[in-house]
């Protein structure tokens, strides 16, 4: 059974970075230090506790989040101190898995390879963890590597990230030790590589004292402040992200660890510290307000889920940070708005792939709850009915853009093919696999190539499904550039009382944020005067209306971004019925968007590609014959660029391969939604050439 800490006495902290930063290794090392392991596994000998499944092993990259956690104890307080480790990857294929785990923490350490420097990962997670208003902290690693230039890294750190990036540690030759200038207590470690111990304590002090007006005046008076003195302005610091403090460490050699655990332990903010999270209450209307919470034990649970994981052993398994109140086993508790309550059979924390049970876990911890299907990612857990409608404000994942059309190889897996998806998409948030009924497809989308194989890989070996892949039809959107009126009367008489109904109905563009939502960018408009059209008849022309939103007017893809007005009519007393309104306002919806000016829509995605700058020109040729526009270049080394693009999914289906070809294996690239934009003449010729038309439904 695990000890249950008090929020002041645990630590939450994502490690988070580029992939082959050493996340998973500095992740060991922590953990051996604190003597929850007696010896240190490697990525190379796949026996690292964070990245135990096969894929992992295969892959030699961690795939999804994990969670560990250990004890320290504090230099200030003398108390034992529980931090929780959230170990993430850091392949752009898996950024979702990262950017999920952010709510469950307070702090986001961010990871840096001291050869490679900033990386494209790296900028985004910083920045999303930035967006978020998350305290954040950089941990340089590898420092006892050959030929590093870590004076020059961290002016680009500044440069990247801001001036508030400040070492609160500094290495000393060879990456063999680190000196700690925060506490000034470095004499006996050596001299700094580069800036001095006098300079870089000088900086960091300044720095934090600036927040409070008490301190400024005592520090400027010449007065030395003790570093217990100054915790509250640093953990101010942090939550304002007015200081970003940056670390150094080797977790191979060790160098820098027992610092770095000190840094978390003392330095990083507390659940009673941290930022609140943004959750938000909605009320009848869909309106939402910010919701608040304490990190009190006696107060009401509240609980947010931020992963889904499937165990062999216990089955599924949600992952949950507690916020407020505290959970046991056989409590109650709801799941967001369902009135039933849940049992809470066992609690769990994990640490890799092992479950440890525990008694309860209070405000601040993060632990699991096994075989509760209701559970979701991003479910809120609570106590009373006060909360049936509070939610985590939206992450911003990464939409999936790369797809493959699947096929199964064996029919026979149909029955198990469904219950397969619906279980990895559950524990996978950039994860869709969905059938596209205007191109008749089934589509996987995912992050990437990689992404998308390795879900191929757990069909295969974990449900024994086997599928084919292939690039698959670009799924458009139909909308309309002009203006137009459509009209349609739909008689049909064959013995007693038949059907009737007229529609008169106009169309205009409707402008849409969004054409890749999965809801259309539509609005309804009753202009009709006099009781041209009876009103109980409205919804039926609108469901006529929304059947053409579904399944198109002139290509067979679904409608986004169009306003109807129905302005005139005529009905019948005894014929007149809702399926005849249904079909005139359906007809008449498709003539006026005949007459409208049609146009077909596709995805525009936002690409970045980082290459050797010797291939900058090659990329950018290769960019401008498949319809992109390069729209910015970065240097982010000596001889690294980011080409930064906007393109059409449509021509960027095989994009990693043909990148592999141009750059020999040494170009990598991330892709998401930028827009969607009106389709070249000849390609919506080509499209809407191959559509069957809607048939005589009359």
């Amino acid at each position: 059974m695990a000890t249950e800490r008090t929020p002041a006495e645990i630590r939450n902290i994502a490690l988070v970075g580029h992939g082959g930063s050493g996340k998973t290794t500095l992740t060991e090392r922590l953990l051996f230090s604190a003597g929850v392991i007696q010896r240190m596994g490697s990525v190379e000998e796949k026996n690292t506790v964070s990245d135990w499944s096969e894929e992992e092993h295969h892959h030699e990259h961690s795939l999804r989040q994990t969670m560990v956690h250990f004890d320290a104890k504090s230099h200030m307080s003398d108390k034992a101190v529980t931090v929780n480790l959230l170990d993430t990857p850091g392949l752009a294929d898996f950024l979702g898995h990262s950017i999920a785990a952010l709510p469950g923490v307070e702090t986001a350490m961010v990871v840096i390879d001291a050869g490679k420097g900033i990386e494209t990962v790296t900028r985004r997670i910083f920045n999303v963890a930035k967006e978020r208003n998350l305290p954040r902290a950089i941990v340089i690693n590898k420092i006892d590597e050959d030929n590093l230039d870590l004076e020059a890294l961290v002016e680009r750190i500044r440069t990247a990230f801001g001036s508030e990036c400040l070492p609160i540690n500094l290495p000393t030759a060879g990456g063999e030790n680190v000196i700690n200038v925060f506490e000034a207590e470095h004499a006996e470690n050596g001299e700094p590589v580069f800036s001095s111990v006098e300079e870089a304590h000088q900086q960091i002090q300044e720095q934090v004292v600036e927040v409070d007006e008490s301190l400024t005046e005592t520090y400027f008076e010449g007065g030395e402040l003790d570093p217990k003195k100054l915790h509250a302005a640093f953990e101010q610091c942090m939550r304002e992200g007015h200081l970003v403090p940056i670390c150094f460490c080797s977790a191979k050699s060790g160098s820098g660890i027992d610092d770095l655990m000190h840094v978390m332990v003392d330095y990083m903010p507390s659940p009673l510290e941290g930022n609140p999270r943004p959750f938000v209450n909605e009320d009848d209307e869909g309106n939402e307000s910010d919701y608040g919470y304490e990190a009190d034990a006696g107060k009401p649970l509240l609980a947010h889920v931020f992963k889904v994981a499937s165990d062999k052993h216990i089955g599924k398994l949600g992952v949950f940070r507690v916020h407020q109140g505290m959970i046991r086993p056989k409590d109650e508790v709801y799941i967001g708005a369902q009135k039933k309550p849940v049992r809470i059979a066992h609690l769990y924390k994990r640490l890799g792939k092992e479950n440890v049970e525990v008694d309860a876990l209070g405000p601040g911890d993060i632990g699991a709850v096994a075989k509760i299907d209701d559970i979701h990612f991003g479910s809120v857990l609570h106590g009373d009915h006060d909360a049936d409608r509070v939610h985590l404000k939206k992450l911003p994942l990464p939409k999936p853009m790369y797809g493959l059309a699947v096929e199964l190889k064996n029919h026979k897996d149909e029955s198990k093919f469904a219950p397969a998806t619906h279980k990895l998409m559950e524990e996978d948030p950039c994860l869709v696999v969905e059938r596209i009924a205007a191109t008749n497809q089934t589509v996987m989308r995912g992050l990437g190539e990689l992404h998308l194989r390795v879900i191929e890989e757990k069909l295969k070996d974990q449900y024994g499904v086997e599928i084919e892949t292939s690039i698959p039809k670009i799924a458009f959107k139909e909308s309309v550039s002009g203006k137009a009126d459509g009209h349609h009367r739909h008689k049909k008489q064959s013995g007693g009382s038949g059907e009737f109904g007229e529609v008169y109905l106009r169309v205009e563009p409707l402008h849409v944020d969004d054409a890749a939502a999965d809801e259309p960018a539509f609005e309804f408009v009753n202009a009709t005067v006099g009781g041209s059209i009876p009103k109980q008849y409205l919804p039926a022309i609108e469901k006529g209306i929304r059947e053409v939103l579904r399944d198109g007017a002139v290509a067979g893809y679904p409608m986004t971004g169009v306003k109807v007005e129905v302005y005139d009519g005529k009905f019948h007393a005894v014929d007149s019925k809702e399926v005849a309104f249904i079909k005139a306002g359906k007809r008449a919806f498709i003539d006026a968007v005949q007459k409208a000016k049609p146009i077909l829509l596709e995805p525009f995605v936002h690409l970045e590609v980082t290459i050797p700058n010797s291939y900058m020109g090659d990329i950018a040729g290769d960019l401008s014959t498949k319809r992109g526009r390069v729209e910015d270049t970065e240097m982010i080394s000596a001889d690294t660029v980011i080409v930064k693009a906007q393109a059409p999914l449509a021509e960027l289906q095989n994009y990693s391969t043909q990148l592999k070809s141009i750059t020999a294996g040494s170009g990598s690239y991330t892709m998401d939604f930028s827009h969607a934009e009106q389709t070249p003449p000849n390609i919506q010729a080509e499209v809407v050439a191959q559509f069957k038309g809607h048939g005589d439904e009359d």
